[in-house]
């Protein structure tokens, strides 16, 4: 069953309106949530709880069973010198940050420049999970590690401009994954998806899947319709809720189990990839039509990650193989519903994905021969594991991998091949006190 609760009386859900004097760290941003009806009960939440038989029971109203005012007695909010093991690492939605857990806390980093903006350390406790909201205070939170801070079937709210947890959200097995918009929060279970609303913590959504140990999940960012994307209840399928127009769409992506996938922004675009890790294929989320299909590689292999530039004209995959692919996107956004036009015009000058020039055998050879390769690559040490994005300067992309290494490269979007090294950090290296 699925409950809520709050820490402390003195914090009302949702947290209060921005504080304009808020500095404590000036890279990120007080959340926002002027538009929330300030009649909510300050000391409680709503219970959303799930019923035995799988439907959605009546909200209700609980009292804050806990008045401790900081309910992390072991936090510690000072740096660390010793290097921490890293348990977890992702961008926030918008790539201009990232977030670590660690076997003793999390720390969040800006991109570029590339710096640490600041870390929370507790007293040997591991957070498994930091899934961030944009700029913002607020984070979501789910232990891990030999000696986790928090159960591992609970994601804890997070408000850094009180520096402690203000709720929780129970569950009965372990969370596998977070995704968080302005207004909803996404919890994924091995086989179940639960969605809230973020104003009042009230249960709107469940959806089954298929065995997710990865929580796999997307949703889209961009303001005003929903798009969220999980697997569907059948190997290689993916399911697509559109929530503005209350659609379902099944996708038969693949022929085996999902892997990975990306959506975009406004979430019309979906890549997704299989768990045979050679072939990467792009869908239209409106009718599950597939718009371009690119190969990675011919050997099978485990996809980590993949990313949709900003204009969605360039699609970046990281695999077990240690290389980055950058792959030339064909798909009109315009006729998508997008106003993108804007685009064309890059995408007229850029190359294009390369394949063999064997057409006229095309029919006779094996489809492997007449596939889309990637434009550009980076080359990684292989036996870390590696997410990518793009980044906010012009044809570059990043790389973070749980080994602490932080890349940014370039790649030529004429004449592709090799990317440039720009930068390199280790964001593990203990650093002195800032």
């Amino acid at each position: 069953m699925a409950t809520l609760s709050a820490f402390a009386s003195q914090s009302p859900w949702p947290p209060q309106n921005p504080d304009p004097n808020f500095l404590s760290h000036p890279d990120l941003d007080r959340l926002d949530l002027s538009h929330i009806p300030d009649n909510l009960s300050p000391p409680m939440l709503r219970d959303a709880a799930e019923d035995e038989d799988g439907g959605l029971s009546k909200p209700a109203i609980i009292p804050s069973p806990n008045p401790n005012p900081n309910p992390n007695p072991n936090f510690l909010d000072r740096p660390t010198l010793s290097a921490p093991n890293l348990l977890h690492v992702s961008f926030n939605q918008d790539y201009g940050c990232f977030a670590t857990g660690t076997d003793r806390g999390f720390r969040i980093y800006n991109c570029d420049p590339f710096r640490e903006i600041f870390r929370r350390d507790f007293d040997h406790g591991g957070v498994g999970t930091v899934e961030m909201l944009f700029r913002c205070n607020i984070l979501a939170l789910v232990g891990g590690g030999p000696d986790p801070q928090y159960p591992l079937n609970k994601v804890m709210i997070w408000d850094d401009h009180q520096s402690r947890c203000i709720g929780e959200l129970s569950f009965r097995s372990e969370v596998r994954g977070v995704r968080l918009r302005r207004d909803r929060i996404v919890v994924v279970l091995e086989q179940k998806i639960f969605v809230y609303n973020f104003t009042d913590l009230k249960l709107v959504h469940q959806i089954e899947t298929i065995s997710n140990p990865k929580g796999l999940c997307a949703v889209s960012h961009a303001a005003g319709s929903i798009v969220l994307v999980c697997p569907g209840l059948q190997k290689g399928q993916v399911r697509v809720e559109h929530y503005a127009s209350k659609r379902t769409k099944f996708i038969m992506a693949h022929d085996s189990r999902i892997a990975c996938f990306a959506l975009t922004q406004d979430g019309q675009l979906l890549a997704s990839c299989s768990s045979k890790g050679t072939l990467v294929r792009i869908f239209n989320t409106f009718d599950g039509s597939l718009l371009q299909e690119v190969r990675r590689g011919a050997d099978r292999a485990e996809i980590y990650s993949l990313a949709f530039s900003s204009t969605a004209q360039w699609l970046a995959v990281s695999s077990d193989k240690g290389t980055v692919h950058v792959f030339g996107l064909k798909a009109n956004l315009a006729n998508l519903g997008g106003d993108k036009q804007h685009i064309a015009s890059d995408a007229n000058r850029a190359v294009s994905s390369p394949a063999l020039s064997l057409s006229f055998m095309k029919g006779v050879l094996p489809k492997y021969f007449n596939s889309e390769w990637s434009v550009a690559q980076f080359r990684l040490v292989e036996g870390s594991q590696y997410i990518v994005s793009f980044g906010h300067q012009k044809n570059t992309v990043v790389i973070l991998g749980l080994d602490g290494s932080f890349y940014r490269c370039q790649f030529d979007p004429v004449s592709g091949g090799e990317m440039t090294q720009l930068e390199y950090h280790n964001f593990l290296k203990p650093e002195e006190p800032f």
